[in-house]
């Protein structure tokens, strides 16, 4: 069956090849016109017009324009912008990560320095109350050295009160009224006195001292830390007085000889 020729409009759009052939006549056209209406003076001195060159129309030419116009196309220019943003994001987030980075290790360093300070502040301390507890030791020391280097006087009342604090400190019981009496029964007092006429005398080994101990009893008894020496004031009272807390409980209770 035949096409409906006649019912086909013909199509109102340009192809490519007439639009170069219109452009190709207007440029024709502008130069004629523009060569007509150039003054007479400025022509040559010949009266014959120059052929007019042909006009080339390269469609080359025209489609390099037209791939570089496409080149620069908005989907191009959105790429090239969403790129561009995309590194300035990276490189803001880069920075951001480096600060932070160098904050950080600004931070590790104030708390290492502070950490560093507190234990020379601990160990400053301890070394000052080591110090003061050394102080306080050496003074306490010194109270006790004083205590022991405690003095009594060179008579009868000093040698009794030396010989009270030797023997409560070796547990040996007596008392200052108990020591007196007896010994100012047995030598009033003289710490040289000596028998020479009771029994121990006859058997010689004479009562001496204060308290009139015969010298075996003396070794006997003798306290640690006192004279060996007999005629001792206060070794021969702390002698005497050993020996009487262990033949009769204390001095306090020796009335007469014993």
């Amino acid at each position: 069956m035949l096409k409906n020729i006649a019912a086909r409009r013909p199509s109102t759009k340009l192809t490519k090849l007439h639009k170069y052939s219109v452009a190709g006549v207007a440029t024709l056209g502008a130069a004629t016109l523009a060569f007509s209406l150039a003054p007479s003076g400025s022509h040559t001195t010949t009266d014959a017009a120059a052929p007019a060159a042909p006009v080339a129309y390269s469609g080359q030419q025209i489609k390099g324009v037209e791939a570089g116009v496409a080149g620069t196309s908005g989907a191009e220019l959105k790429a090239k912008t969403i790129a561009a943003e995309q590194k300035a994001a990276a490189d803001s987030a880069a920075a951001k990560k480096a600060a932070a980075k160098k904050k950080a290790a600004a931070a590790a360093a104030a708390a290492k320095k502070k950490a560093a300070a507190q234990a020379a502040a601990k160990k400053k301390a301890a070394a000052s109350r080591a110090k003061a507890a050394t102080a306080s030791r050496s003074t306490q020391r010194v109270k006790m050295e004083t205590v022991a280097a405690k003095t009594y006087a060179n008579n009868l009342d000093g040698w009794i009160r030396q010989s009270l604090d030797i023997m409560k400190a070796k547990g040996i019981p007596g008392s200052y009224q108990g020591l007196h009496k007896n010994i100012m029964r047995e030598s009033s007092g003289n710490p040289m006195a000596i028998n020479d006429w009771d029994i121990n005398a006859i058997n010689g080994i004479p009562s001496k001292g204060l308290l009139q101990v015969i010298p075996p009893t003396f070794k006997a008894y003798h306290v640690a830390g006192t004279s060996w020496n007999i005629y001792d004031p206060v070794a021969n009272i702390t002698a005497a007085c050993n020996y009487a807390a262990d033949k009769y409980g204390s001095m306090d209770n020796v009335n007469s000889a014993y």
